[in-house]
């Protein structure tokens, strides 16, 4: 894929278009987002569809009878009900009761429009439970709300059920207590459904990885001594809100010697001719879904040094030699015994190997082996699992590093690459 593509969204041979002749549907290609009757379409009434029935299918295998989410994504993976996410995330307004069998209430603002969601059987007004919208009604508020999630789960569920709650104030989980109800976590099972993608929402984040991409094409070619770090960052904001995403994770772009150790934030240090600027994208496009891919670039004039150069070509081993890994059936801890070990010197690296991805950063995180007694899972790879890949390489010696990272979709032979922007052909030189 050339630059040149990358930069106009133009889409390689294995990205094409589908068409009506496709023996399956979007197989990673890149959605018809346009009117059209002689294209296959993205149907997400059927990504919708099966991702309610992944949640339904993974309580029922807990024995549990309904799950009350409060997280904006979770919500959004039940239903595809959007609203206000990152207000939602640290201010408790809107929840949802998601019982085995039985209606999918939502409850939402006074003035929350239906927006026409099949997932949905029906709109409630909130009760206001945190303290910025309750202040002192919030204990009053807690036993009103409990009362009516109550009477849902005797109505839907039966008496002495189960129910899993993702995340709740401790007065509010008491109060539900106090009416008879069994609690449990809901993020297990949302986890384990989120984790195997249908080909809906493969296509979904192959567009977002494909906006994505865009905006790594417009900051290469934006790239000169000069410019700060907060400024090359905002092509890639800019680039996904006015191409229909929603928002970045992190504002993980640095450059020079603030690249080694990983996690500093970018700032208004101006790059320099020479360095190296590497950065995680973090970003949620376009659908909601993740494209979280890491390059690291030279900034020109000039030529890479030996030891830049050096670093960057141990990073792609490590990213090669840790795809390769990936297949179904295989270990969390097989990965870890087997994946690429850096030399000695090399003193910081990434704080695991792979990780999920999906509406966000997702299950499973898969650590190194010298972390593996502390931090390890059980598991095994899962055919359509979409995974991350990571390689930091941060030498003892120097405060330059290189940071890159892969999507991929775990298929039956293997994976199948789902980021595809080129790497930086003056650091392989």
């Amino acid at each position: 894929m050339t630059l040149q593509q990358a930069t106009e969204g133009a889409a390689p041979a294995d990205r094409r278009r589908p068409d009506s002749r496709d023996s399956q549907r979007f197989p990673g290609a890149l959605p018809i987002t346009r009117l059209t009757d002689v294209e296959a379409q993205l149907d997400m009434k059927k990504l919708r569809a099966y991702r309610l029935s992944r949640v339904r299918q993974e309580l029922k295998r807990r024995g549990i009878a309904a799950c009350l989410l409060f997280d904006p994504i979770n919500i959004r993976y039940a239903t595809g009900r959007r609203d206000a996410p990152l207000f939602m995330m640290h201010v408790s307004s809107g929840y949802l009761f998601l019982p085995v069998e039985g209606p999918v209430v939502l409850f939402g603002h006074s003035a929350e429009p239906d927006i026409g969601l099949e997932t949905i059987d029906e709109i409630r007004p909130q009760v206001e439970l945190s303290h910025f919208l309750a202040g002192e009604r919030t204990e009053v508020n807690i036993q009103r709300w409990s009362h009516e999630i109550a009477d849902l789960a005797a109505r839907h569920c039966g008496g002495g059920s189960t129910l899993a709650v993702d995340r709740c104030d401790l007065r509010a989980a008491a109060a539900l207590r106090h009416r008879g109800l069994k609690l449990t976590d809901a993020q297990e099972a949302l986890e384990r459904a989120r984790a195997i993608k249908s080909p809906e929402e493969v296509a979904c984040m192959t567009y977002a990885i494909a906006v994505a991409e865009v905006g790594l094409a417009r900051m290469r070619e934006a790239l000169r001594p000069g410019m700060t770090e907060t400024e090359l960052w905002s092509i890639l904001h800019q680039t996904n809100i006015a191409m229909g995403g929603e928002w970045i994770e992190g504002r993980l772009l640095v450059s020079g010697d603030r690249i080694n150790p990983w996690f500093h934030e970018c700032s208004d240090r101006m790059i320099r001719a020479g360095e190296l600027v590497a950065f995680d994208t973090d970003m949620i496009g376009p659908f909601g879904y993740c494209a979280d891919i890491s390059r690291t670039y030279f900034c020109k004039p000039g030529r890479p040094s030996a030891a830049q150069r050096d670093l960057y070509k141990m990073a792609l081993e490590e990213l090669h030699h840790n795809l390769a890994l990936i297949r179904p059936g295989v270990s969390f801890a097989e990965i870890a015994a087997q994946a690429w070990t850096p030399p000695e010197r090399i003193v910081n690296r990434y704080v695991l190997s792979m990780h999920g991805i999906g509406l966000c950063d997702e299950y499973p995180c898969i650590y190194h082996l010298k972390d593996w007694e502390a931090k390890g899972l059980e598991g095994v790879i899962e055919e359509n699992m979409t995974l991350c890949v990571e390689s930091f390489i941060g030498p003892a010696d120097s405060r330059e590093g290189v940071k890159l990272e892969q999507q991929v979709q775990v298929t039956a032979a293997g994976t199948r690459l789902l980021s595809s922007f080129p790497f930086e052909d003056a650091l392989l030189a």
